[in-house]
């Protein structure tokens, strides 16, 4: 198990600015928290190297990309076996719908989110990766009416630091 990292005020607050928007230039960010530029560029430097930061990303609306319906997907193994699991975690990222999932505890053993352009193409996708999957043992969707947060970003305004 990884250490927890120690992070003071300013490299909070950092995190929380480019977690919103990591495309901010540093003296932007330098004037928001109180440091110089070099200081936040350290410190920036030093949040990914410690892996704090994993990775710069974009939030892509799926409806303009064909991707306008998303599922989430309760899995249940028909035995919850180190194997089974194991196999099923290989599978289920080689499937492009798939843009998240998680192991999970409870009735259900994997949480899928699934993005697709229509039904037809959800059904597809269950019967290829989940119904020829012999360690699948049931599945229930639940279909997302509308997003409120994606990827940790609410649509709201930043706490003032």
């Amino acid at each position: 198990m990884r250490k927890l990292i120690d992070l003071d005020a300013f490299d909070r607050r950092l995190l929380e600015l480019v977690r919103h928007d990591n495309l901010q230039p540093a003296r932007l960010l330098a004037d928001k928290v109180g440091l110089s530029v070099s200081a936040v560029l350290r410190r920036l430097r030093r949040l990914r190297e410690e892996k704090i930061i994993v990775a710069d990303m974009a939030v892509v609306d799926p409806a303009l990309t064909g991707s306008a319906l998303t599922m989430h997907v309760l899995v249940q193994m028909q035995q919850a076996g180190p194997q089974t699991m194991d196999a099923f975690a290989r599978e289920i990222p080689k499937h492009p719908e798939v843009t998240g999932a998680w192991d999970i505890t409870g009735d259900d053993d994997f949480l899928l989110k699934v993005q697709v352009g229509s039904m037809e193409e959800y059904d597809r996708f269950t019967r290829r990766a989940l119904g020829e999957d012999r360690g699948v043992h049931s599945f229930k969707t639940l279909i997302t009416i509308r997003h409120i947060i994606e990827n940790d970003v609410a649509r709201r305004p930043l706490r003032e630091f």
